[in-house]
């Protein structure tokens, strides 16, 4: 999916003395997770809401109420903030496997990045919505952290409210 990215756009910057965290973006089977996985190969540590709240509760709508997701999704994320700041501090360069729909969110994480003795690296993975749509049919037969059910309804919901990043020093990636 990835093989025309130079990835050591990022990999060099890994080894500054200032931390690097990446953070992904894009639609629900944009592919946040396949390119997270990459760097976590390359030794970024991943910080996923969705496997937090699988490690945590379990899976979404079997072993836990469908309506406590919102809840779970808000506790995940401040353990998950936490956890990059100390990351920062620790030197340990991360990726964020987050959506990151909303611009006031990016600029809320960079600026905690940078805050907390960090740079970043905004990647915005854009994808038509066919292409998603086809995506989308395979993580619904899957049985992990990332096998979220995304319905038709739910995916034009996620791309009527997605702002897509612009002149935000995002690194654009069309696949």
């Amino acid at each position: 999916m990835f093989d025309t990215f130079n990835f050591d756009i990022i990999y060099r910057e890994k080894n500054d003395l200032t931390t690097l965290v990446v953070m992904m973006c894009g639609v629900a089977g944009s592919g946040k997770t396949t390119f997270s996985k990459q760097l976590e190969k390359e030794g970024f540590v991943r910080l996923s809401i969705d496997e937090e709240i699988w490690a945590t509760h379990g899976r979404y709508g079997l072993d836990f109420p469908i309506e406590k997701i919102e809840e779970y999704k808000v506790e995940a994320e401040n353990k998950l903030r936490n956890l990059l700041i100390e990351l920062i501090s620790d030197k340990k360069p991360v990726v964020i496997d987050f959506s990151f729909w909303q611009r006031a969110k990016r600029e809320q994480y960079k600026q905690l990045i940078e805050e907390s003795g960090g740079k970043w690296k905004l990647i915005y993975l854009k994808v038509h919505p066919d292409e998603l749509r086809e995506r989308l049919k395979v993580p619904n037969k899957r049985f992990d952290a990332n096998a979220f059910p995304v319905t038709e309804e739910l995916l034009n919901s996620y791309l009527n409210g997605f702002e897509a990043p612009k002149d935000e020093g995002e690194i654009i990636i069309e696949n």
